[in-house]
């Protein structure tokens, strides 16, 4: 191990210092960022006696106004008023460490079912806020993996379920004691030759069948669109195909621009096995399962989207930009000519940094690089741990995230009263420092704290310092900083080519020339040249590997480039 500019703890700033703009926690919070900032439960990893943390296949659904997230593994569930601050209502009267789970609301009755390997039961509550949850008399005569209940406008109740390398997706129909009327039908077969997003892999590399699962149906203009998820779980590239038909008992067509839910760059990747669900003012969302998969495979974290149907019927989750601020509207949206992407960009990747101390395998810098997958650790958990970034000259902050990496935790399942306390300090001279964020009382478990400012801050450094862990070391899979620095955009990408795999259509590569006032890139594609909705981000690179194309599918790209002070589209499009 070693020691990185260590300075003495920073406890008592309570000067005003003119030189640094004062800013405050937005009590009217109007945005959001992903991942999720959830109390996500600790799981224990077999034979290591350490912990990670998990959410995983999320069911959103609105009850008596509220809004209701069901996850799997997580001891309970949560409900919100706005989808921006969430209450956790932890459950005894459920088998709640099944994984997957789903529900169904049919008048004044919420009904719940698991995964499960064997016969199960589903359960009922006419009141979702207690913990009073109780069997039904009749177990499903089969057993079920990832269910799905749909309720068609005639009042039919659809059951679909299916999570495999091998057996496809089933449905079946229910009766009012929510038993099956005839035997399951199949619907999803897997496809991998043809859909290269089928294939496992963290870049689709293997040839063979990947788990289709996590079905889900919205009927949407008379048309049912069955999604469903695929190739694991564990993989940057896991991602949300769709199927259409006239029934929601098919038979189902598969559409060639599938996966419209995808999301393989960024901070943290991954948009699989989801629920695509209307926010109280007609809004689409799209709730999905997103990856870090480094201490088990099941180490994951719950992403939300803006989701649509374009006016020609065709579904598609916003993606691009999905893990940075989001504002979270309070009115119906026009998705043709509006976007709820914030703007604010990015200030603090790649930057200088300092600590107060790092462990060797977990270096300061990794606190900065936009890649979940990898974190900065200080030495101890100890209070007056801290970690600083120098900012470009000239930039507003508006809001930071605060990612709470855990390292060489070993809480349980059971534990409580988690809470992360700390402090978030600006200067612009690294000599004096103000107070901008202050954390030392927290009580809620935030691992994912998404803090807006009330109003922005101009500052040349902004510092975290502990107060307190739950356990472990003070750990940050990155410190993320939001805002916009005074300045021109990128250069237009125009110098872009294309190169489709001439032995597998499935596959192709994107190549452009850097320009030195980029951050980043958004490649952009899809099967219209008007609908360009799939995207892949990249930092500091010149191309992008495409591994889940569709076999013999036409497509359009575009690149558009990215800095802190905005983004520049590219006019120009071309197809392969």
């Amino acid at each position: 191990m070693k020691k990185i500019n260590f300075q003495p703890p920073v406890f008592c700033l309570l000067l005003l210092i003119s030189s640094v703009s004062f800013a405050q926690i937005n009590s009217k919070q109007t945005t959001f960022c992903n991942p999720m900032n959830l109390n996500y439960r600790f799981q224990p990893i077999a034979g290591k006696g350490l912990s990670y943390r998990e959410a995983a296949d999320p069911t959103m659904t609105l009850y008596k106004d509220k809004y209701f997230l069901y996850a799997s593994h997580s001891g309970g569930y949560w409900y919100s008023d706005n989808m921006l601050e969430w209450k956790f209502i932890p459950i005894k009267s459920l088998p709640i460490e099944d994984y997957a789970p789903d529900v169904i609301t049919i008048n004044d009755t919420t009904y719940y079912l698991g995964s499960s390997a064997i016969k199960k039961n589903i359960y009922f509550s006419t009141n979702p806020f207690e913990d009073k949850w109780k069997p039904m008399a009749e177990t499903l005569p089969f057993a079920v993996w990832d269910p799905h209940f749909f309720r068609d406008d005639d009042g039919k109740v659809i059951l679909y379920w299916g999570c495999s390398d091998r057996v496809p997706i089933k449905v079946v129909q229910l009766d009012s004691k929510m038993q099956p009327i005839a035997e399951p039908k199949v619907v999803v077969t897997h496809n991998p030759t043809e859909n290269g997003w089928e294939n496992p892999g963290e870049f689709n590399e293997k040839a063979k069948n990947g788990y289709n699962e996590g079905a889900w149906i919205n009927k949407y203009n008379n048309k049912y669109y069955l999604q469903y998820a695929s190739p694991g779980t564990e993989f940057k590239v896991y991602a949300d195909g769709v199927y259409t038909s006239d029934s929601p008992m098919g038979p189902f067509k598969y559409e060639t621009y599938s996966p419209f839910s995808y999301k393989p760059g960024g901070f943290i990747a991954g948009a699989g096995h989801s629920s695509t669900f209307e926010d109280r003012y007609g809004n689409y969302w799209h709730a999905a399962t997103m990856t870090i998969s480094i201490r088990h495979n099941f180490e994951r974290r719950l992403g939300l989207f803006p989701a649509c149907f374009d006016k020609d019927g065709v579904l598609r989750t916003l993606t691009a930009f999905g893990d940075y601020p989001t504002i979270m509207p309070n009115r119906k949206i026009d998705f043709e000519k509006e976007t709820l992407f914030k703007g604010w960009m990015l200030l603090s990747y790649n930057k200088k940094v300092t600590a107060s101390s790092s462990m060797e395998n977990y270096p300061v810098k990794n606190a900065f690089d936009e890649n979940i997958r990898t974190w900065w650790s200080a030495n101890s958990g100890n209070a007056g741990e801290w970690l600083s970034v120098e900012l470009n000259d000239q930039v507003t902050v508006n809001a930071i995230q605060v990612n709470f990496a855990d390292n060489e935790s070993i809480l349980k399942p059971e534990t409580e009263n988690i809470r992360y306390c700390y402090r978030i300090l600006a200067s612009y001279d690294q000599k004096t420092w103000k107070v901008i964020v202050d954390k030392s009382n927290n009580t809620k478990d935030a691992c994912h704290d998404y803090i807006e400012l009330e109003k922005p801050l101009s500052t040349k450094y902004i510092k975290i310092e502990n107060v307190k862990v739950p356990d472990g070391k003070f750990s940050v899979y990155d410190l993320r900083i939001f805002g916009k620095k005074k300045g021109k955009t990128p250069n237009e990408v125009s110098g872009f080519a294309v190169v489709r795999d001439a032995s597998d259509s499935r596959r192709a590569t994107v190549k452009w020339t850097k320009d030195n006032f980029a951050t980043g890139y958004v490649v952009n594609y899809g099967t219209d040249v008007n609908k360009l909705y799939t995207s892949y981000m990249v930092y500091d690179s010149d191309s992008v590997r495409l591994t889940g194309l569709n076999k013999g599918v036409a497509y359009y790209f575009s690149v558009d480039a990215f800095n802190e002070s905005g983004i520049t589209k590219s006019k120009k499009k071309i197809t392969q």
